[in-house]
């Protein structure tokens, strides 16, 4: 006999579908939520770690930034050196300059001209004084670029003053100042180091007066030491002392 089943089977596992359905359902919102929650987890710690390190750098720039602070300091204090140290080689460089400018004048000046005025300015130097004649003022500039302190030089006017003077020309320069090689290389001094036991020549008409005094201070303590011991030789050998007046400064 066949097995009839009247029960109503097919609601039963249209429910039994329905319960395994939203039980998947709500599997998958548990899961999508956990995965939800650990990746805001994970981008707040991404988070945290960026403003961490966003607040390091900028830590860093505010310590760079006080070095870069000192460091345009001291470099404006370097530059301030530097520039200290070039005005105080430039002196150094010139300070026998102006002497030799000063003797330089009083070589190339013709007797003819006369000067009255002179203004140096960095390194030109205006000159203004009278002459006899423009002969006189051309002799001069070329003297003057014939110089080793001084170099080409321009003639800012030249006109007779109708003067009755002995000079009537009144004249003005303008001349760019120089300076020799051997003085660049000697340093800036005007003078090459001595060798030992070379003679110097004098540098000016009033060193050349010391070192004449010196020169000549020396045969007048030869001759006092000369007359000191004369005696003693005269009293040994039993001759009398010649003096050197009477041998008219040379020795017996």
């Amino acid at each position: 006999m066949a097995h009839v089943n009247l029960l109503p089977w097919r609601a039963a596992r249209r429910k039994l579908r329905e319960r395994e359905f939203y039980m998947q359902l709500l599997a998958a919102f548990v899961v999508a939520l956990g995965v939800m929650l650990l990746w805001v987890f994970w981008m707040d710690q991404r988070i945290d770690n960026q403003n961490e390190r966003n607040g390091y750098l900028q830590t860093e720039i505010k310590q760079l930034d006080v070095r870069i602070a000192k460091i345009k300091d001291l470099e404006t204090v370097r530059a301030s050196l530097l520039a200290r140290k070039q005005i105080i080689e430039q002196l150094q460089a010139d300070r026998s300059q102006m002497v030799h400018l000063f003797d330089e004048l009083v070589k190339t000046i013709p007797s003819s001209a006369r000067l009255t005025g002179v203004k140096q300015n960095g390194q030109s130097m205006s000159l203004d004084g009278v002459a006899q004649s423009n002969s006189s003022v051309a002799e001069y500039m070329r003297n003057i670029e014939v110089s080793p302190w001084m170099g080409h030089a321009d003639l800012r006017k030249t006109e007779n003053i109708h003067d009755s003077s002995r000079m009537p020309y009144a004249f003005g320069l303008d001349v760019a100042l120089s300076r020799p090689k051997a003085d660049d290389a000697a340093g800036g001094d005007g003078s090459a180091p001595a060798a030992a036991g070379s003679i110097s020549t004098p540098p000016a008409p009033a060193a050349t007066g010391t070192s004449v005094n010196v020169t000549t201070a020396a045969p007048v303590a030869a001759a006092s030491a000369h007359s000191a011991s004369a005696p003693t030789a005269a009293a040994t050998s039993g001759t009398p002392p010649v003096s050197a007046a009477a041998t008219g400064g040379t020795k017996p």
